[in-house]
């Protein structure tokens, strides 16, 4: 895949989604790196779908997911604590657990395959319309419906579409 290489303002929390002002820290992003800011950055994904997707993948990140072959001892670096203060590192994963279960559940049987393999493993669209044997360019239509879905959970505001 192309690399599509943008410079960002680099905040605490990590590069910010508009360009870097004059003067400031800033770091090159590649936007090809994920679908949905792929997706954002060509103008097929709302900003209410790309805050719905990117909170997905953080709970399923602080939840700690991802398959692992042995055991893991590296922290997860997600910043900001979502209203969890107050809890221990246990309890905050437990908690992204159930987020993460309810934003899935949230978007319903159909399209929680789209939404795993598309914002948590990071597959492009054209690989998982293939490995769901969806036709072609089907598969941003579903997305879009499932991340209005999960704003919905999530109750994020803004346009929906």
């Amino acid at each position: 895949m192309p690399r599509t290489l943008v410079e960002r303002e680099l905040t605490v929390a990590g590069p910010a989604r508009r360009p870097a002002r004059p003067g400031a820290r800033s770091v090159t992003v590649n936007l090809a790196e994920s679908p949905l800011t792929w997706l954002h950055a060509r103008g097929h994904l709302s900003d209410r779908r790309l805050d719905a997707g990117e909170r997905l993948r953080a709970d399923w990140e602080r939840a700690q997911l991802a398959p692992a072959i042995t055991s893991r001892w590296d922290a997860v670096r997600i910043t900001g604590t979502g209203g969890e203060r107050g809890l221990n590192p246990t309890e905050r994963q437990i908690a992204a657990r159930r987020r993460f279960d309810g934003a899935i559940a949230a978007a319903g049987a159909g399209l929680s395959d789209i939404l795993w393999r598309v914002v948590c493993a990071g597959e492009g669209l054209p690989q998982a319309e293939r490995a769901l044997a969806w036709p072609a360019r089907s598969g941003k239509l579903v997305l879009g419906l499932a991340l209005d879905r999960v704003a919905d959970f999530y109750r994020i505001g803004g346009e929906r579409g």
